[in-house]
């Protein structure tokens, strides 16, 4: 599990950069797919960060907790926050 440690400061200083920004990915009736993971991958090498929008359709399976559980494990990200149908994902770049 490649978890990163995230202290509650950093964990603060993300959540009030990305309280301004509209989700960049959405996650629809099809759930998680392989095509959600790259996009969400893809997001997270450039820009580090990535928030992500779970329509109501996205949820009829699983709940939203582990929807963001599963996103984050499977991009190997730090689940920063979930709040409502909105989860805010980090990883840091490679060098």
């Amino acid at each position: 599990k490649t978890n990163m440690m995230i202290n509650p400061k950093q964990r603060l200083r993300l959540k009030k950069e990305m309280m301004d920004e509209k989700p960049t990915v959405l996650i629809g009736k099809n759930g998680v797919t392989q095509g959600v993971i790259d996009e969400v991958s893809r997001k997270l090498d450039k820009n580090e960060i990535v928030k992500i929008k779970i329509l109501k359709s996205g949820l009829k399976a699983t709940g939203r907790e582990e929807v963001a559980e599963k996103v984050s494990r499977l991009t190997e990200s730090a689940l920063i926050e979930t709040r409502g149908h909105t989860i805010i994902l980090f990883k840091k770049r490679k060098r």
